[in-house]
């Protein structure tokens, strides 16, 4: 079986969840919802408990995860080997490096994914971990080395930097920054209510927004000084609705060219959004950094 990550911009509609509950094993799924990107924890597992319950989920239980000693403990394993999906919150994607990056829990949910035995959901922050390098904040004018911070990922998806609420608070210079700083990854810029899915070494776009895509690849110059604009010169931008899939290695889009299963199960177009529960972070003003209480 190959890897499953399902990798959402944040603020999931029903269409999305659903369909993460559905790769989970529907009624057979047995879901595991770790907050620890959280500030407040209790209210995200909540929340998620009880939407994933309504769309059909099988089981869900939360795992706290608030200390490396946690992440380390052997009961941890128990409960992610009986999983069939696991979902990260949104809030700080820092926190969830800082506590749970080169312990047990992170090996072993590398070797879950790899083998295919759980599938891998997260939103906002739980998004952005997904890569190697992770974007972590930035959100100055232009485009510079000033304009982004990153730090290390968790790396269930080599090869990319994914960006989050990407439309919504008017991140593309960022990820352009970003990528003149990694120009080996692709930029990922993920909308609100929007979603990669992950099929070996592509992915398909799903919900009611859009997927930029940022390659460096083909660029004719890129300098970047220490101070002041970054030059980019040849680089490629694709933007890709639902519908659309991307090849990761051949970095090319493949319009249209997703299987029938695939088309058949998507999720709507414009599903209704899953009410966010009071101080969970909804749609913020553009350009604001991510906030832990971010879902």
């Amino acid at each position: 079986m190959e890897a499953r990550l399902l990798i959402i911009g944040g603020a999931a509609g029903p269409g999305l969840l659903v369909r993460f509950v559905e790769l989970a094993g529907a009624r057979a799924a047995r879901i595991v919802v770790i907050a620890t990107a959280s500030e407040a924890p209790e209210t995200a597992e909540a929340f998620y408990a009880r939407t994933f319950t309504s769309l059909g989920a099988g089981s869900v239980r939360a795992l706290r995860l608030s200390t490396r000693a946690e992440a380390n403990d052997p009961g941890t394993a128990d409960v992610l080997r009986d999983a069939t999906g696991v979902f990260f919150t949104g809030g700080d994607q820092e926190r969830i490096t800082a506590v749970l990056g080169g312990t047990a829990t992170d090996s072993l949910l590398q070797e879950l994914v790899t083998d295919g035995s759980v599938v891998l959901g997260g939103t906002s922050a739980g998004a952005a971990m997904m890569s190697a390098t992770m974007i972590v904040d930035g959100d100055g004018p232009g485009v510079t080395a000033a304009s982004v911070r990153t730090g290390p990922g968790l790396e269930f998806l080599p090869g990319v930097l994914i960006d989050q609420h990407f439309a919504q608070r008017g991140r593309l210079n960022r990820l352009l920054s970003a990528v003149a700083l990694y120009p080996h990854e692709l930029g990922l810029g993920i909308d609100e209510d929007t979603a990669i899915l992950t099929h070996g070494d592509r992915f398909e776009v799903l919900g009611s927004g859009a997927v930029t895509v940022v390659d460096a690849g083909a660029a004719t110059d890129i300098r970047v000084p220490a101070s002041g604009p970054i030059a980019l010169a040849g680089a490629r931008i694709h933007v890709l609705p639902a519908g659309h899939t991307f090849h990761l290695t051949g970095r090319r889009p493949g319009i249209g060219d997703h299987s029938n299963e695939d088309r058949e199960s998507a999720p709507p177009a414009r599903p209704q959004r899953v009410p966010v529960p009071a101080g969970g972070g909804g749609p913020a003003p553009a350009g604001r950094a991510d906030r832990p209480g971010d879902l």
